[in-house]
């Protein structure tokens, strides 16, 4: 299995690396490492520690080179790397004010790679394996549930070289996050693949609404993953924000969010929708325009 995506600003297909990709092969592809190691990686003592370790002064010696080997351009950070305390200071960097203009209409929440589906029911003919998924079980509340039923559902997937703070697609008045307790499974494709639901469901995650005048509700959920240490909440709920105001930040690890949308009220860019169906995701940044 290749981990592929499509570059949106250049339209080159790109094969992503991710780093352990041996130990994610042998955690969701092996079944030695199914039985024997995977129930003890998605736990939170796991990423809890790892993530502690990541915000200790010595762990700056890991910035230099993971900087290089994953190609990041540093220089869209405010801080260069002598001035991070810690390599989580690296991880959930901010950046410089200008890195990531906010463009007009329904905008990416952050950097990363991007499905879309028009319809939720899409879902499971995309990922065939395991149960299928269910937003009642993704959101624990049947009544939100049933409301959204009909949405076009979002998936932007953060890999650990991404930037790792999240913002607001559009202006709106958010809600205080509803908090569900899970495990750690990795967002990567390789665990998807295995089994979607899982991944999404099981995962320690949380959501707010985020309610507008124009597009109606807004579902968005940021969903843990295998050695995040952490999901901070940034904004101040029921107060009025702007499109691309800044709604939080992922500690060490890769991660995800869900957005649930109003298909009536937001169209989703055709290219995004395409690439989906051809089973490929689509890199974009915080701020680009997907949806109209």
């Amino acid at each position: 299995m290749q981990i592929k995506f499509i570059d949106r600003e250049s339209g080159n297909t790109i094969i992503e690396t991710p780093p352990g990709e041996a130990f994610l092969k042998l955690l969701y592809n092996n079944p030695f490492g199914k039985m024997a190691i995977l129930p003890i990686a998605k736990r939170k003592f796991l990423s809890s520690w790892y993530g502690k370790k990541m915000s200790k002064p010595k762990s700056t010696k890991k910035i230099e080179s993971f900087v290089a080997q994953l190609g990041i351009d540093i220089n869209e950070a405010e801080k260069s790397i002598s001035e991070f305390t810690s390599f989580n200071d690296f991880f959930y960097r901010k950046l410089k004010p200008n890195a990531r203009p906010i463009n007009s209409g329904f905008v990416s929440p952050g950097d990363g790679k991007m499905l879309a589906f028009e319809n939720i029911s899409d879902i499971h003919n995309f990922f065939v394996k395991g149960r299928k998924f269910t937003l009642k079980e993704f959101l624990g509340n049947e009544e939100l549930a049933e409301k959204h039923k009909d949405s076009s559902l979002i998936i932007l997937r953060l890999a650990p070289n991404d930037y790792h703070r999240y913002h607001f697609p559009f202006d709106g008045v958010p809600s205080e996050m509803t908090k569900i307790k899970g495990d750690y499974f990795s967002v990567s494709p390789y665990a998807l693949a295995s089994n979607f639901t899982k991944v999404f469901c099981e995962n320690k995650r949380e959501y707010c609404i985020l309610s507008t005048e124009e597009k109606g509700d807004i579902v968005i959920a940021p969903v843990g993953a295998t050695m995040v240490g952490s999901i901070i909440e940034t904004y101040t709920a029921n107060t009025p924000i702007k499109k691309g105001d800044e709604m939080g930040y992922f500690a060490f690890g890769g991660s995800t969010i869900v957005l649930l949308v109003n298909k009536e009220k937001i169209a989703i860019d055709q290219d995004i929708i395409e690439n989906t169906k051809n089973r490929i995701e689509t890199f974009v940044k915080m701020g680009e325009t997907i949806g109209k």
